[in-house]
């Protein structure tokens, strides 16, 4: 098997990482052969998972616009994935060229190439970092200087959490991340759920369990609802991904009702 030029010594060719599969879901260049396959049998056990990864980036982008006209001008994206079009320092920058953004993954593929668009930008940078390791994550984030944990943060915790598994106690994981946090900072989570189309969920977490080293969780509301715990929730709370704060019909990629993913933001007070 080949190795791109654009792939880091070292990374596992064959077996699907998320990041990558989510990447080809995306239409991204930045993924091998099996993360391709994985993404076309998703596909073919669920024919709309496309349509879930752009309505889990359309909520991303409106997120990070809402948390920057709260006044947030700093944004922690941990799990953040391949780079592509719609990237959190692009919509944060549109606002505010000042805004500072770091971007963590555990992808070294993820963290590579969004180090190699960074470049020359100097109120942006990316990290290699493990969600599930929160204070070594937050004393990385540090060092870099772009995050000022002094000031209130934007954490964006978007489609990373349904990665981590019920024993790794994704819930308290946000309460670490939350604790290190000042008041005023926000959270906004998106989360894979089985509450709408259980049968599906069940389809592409099995499936994902066979092609990946971590598998994903797809959870129920009150789950997901669990992970905002101490945080105050804004209006309309815990909701299908196109329904949090559509900004038009576009932002429609699924149809109400049938959303695979919840979404929600929330304040520290």
């Amino acid at each position: 098997m080949d190795r791109p030029a654009w792939a880091p010594e070292g990374v596992d060719m064959s077996q699907a990482s998320p990041a990558r599969m989510y990447d080809a879901l995306l239409g991204g260049s930045h993924n091998f052969e099996v993360d391709r396959n994985a993404a076309e049998m998703g596909k073919r056990l669920v024919p709309d998972l496309p349509r879930l990864a752009l309505s889990n980036r359309a909520f991303l982008r409106r997120a990070v616009r809402y948390l920057s006209n709260a006044g947030i001008r700093q944004f922690l994206d941990i799990g953040s994935g391949i780079p592509t079009a719609g990237n959190v320092h692009e919509v944060a920058h549109a606002l505010d060229p000042a805004a500072r953004v770091l971007y963590a993954d555990i992808d070294p593929v993820a963290v590579t190439h969004a180090r190699t668009i960074l470049i020359g930008d100097d109120n942006a940078d990316a990290i290699e970092a493990d969600l599930r390791k929160p204070d070594d994550l937050l004393a990385l984030a540090e060092r870099t200087g772009q995050i000022d944990f002094a000031e209130p943060v934007g954490l964006l915790l978007v489609a990373v959490l349904h990665l981590v598994r019920d024993d790794e106690r994704p819930r308290e994981l946000v309460e670490r991340l939350r604790a290190a946090l000042p008041t005023g900072s926000h959270v906004a989570i998106s989360h894979l759920t089985s509450a709408l189309r259980p049968e599906d969920a069940a389809r592409l977490g099995e499936q994902s369990a066979n092609r990946t080293h971590t598998g994903i969780i797809f959870r129920d509301r009150a789950a997901i609802t669990a992970m905002f715990d101490g945080w105050e929730l804004i209006e309309p709370g815990v909701v299908e991904l196109p329904l949090w704060h559509p900004e038009s019909e576009r932002d429609l990629h699924e149809t109400p009702g049938r959303s695979l993913g919840l979404a929600g933001v929330g304040r520290k007070v």
